[in-house]
């Protein structure tokens, strides 16, 4: 039997630090960070680690919203999207993950593009609606 990404990622404290990482990353990209900018960062860290552990065979339950939910209204771009996933991508090679592990990992999570991206456009660092509405905080 294979072991299941999860695992080969390294388990939960590879992906905190991963998520970690990666959050701070996307807070210093121009491109993306200003759709972040209502975000509570605590509350995005946790669903997103819970997503990935998730997502890759591990122990964990992601009881967020939907991606389409998640990301309504917040008039993504394909740009802005490409640059999140390049983001990623810079992340994990930060912290070694073999090619196969990453190329697995943007397979489970590609797919969720047409969840997130509203605007097909190569376009990068727009605002975030001001109609947009956020997830509450997490108590």
């Amino acid at each position: 039997m294979q072991t299941s990404l999860y695992d080969r990622l390294g388990g939960h404290e590879a992906i905190n630090a991963v998520v970690e990482d990666f959050v701070g990353r996307c807070a210093g990209d121009s491109r993306i960070n200003g759709k972040f900018a209502r975000t509570d960062i605590p509350r995005l860290k946790s669903m997103l680690a819970d997503q990935v552990c998730n997502a890759s065979g591990g122990p964990c339950t992601y009881a967020g919203r939907s991606m389409a939910d998640t990301h309504a209204g917040m008039g993504v771009t394909a740009g802005e999207f490409d640059a999140l996933v390049e983001d990623l991508v810079a992340t994990l090679n930060k912290f070694s993950v073999p090619q196969a592990e990453q190329d697995e990992l943007i397979g489970i999570l590609g797919p969720l593009r047409p969840d997130i991206v509203e605007v097909e456009s190569s376009e990068t660092g727009t605002p975030l609606p001001s109609s947009y509405q956020a997830a509450p905080a997490i108590a």
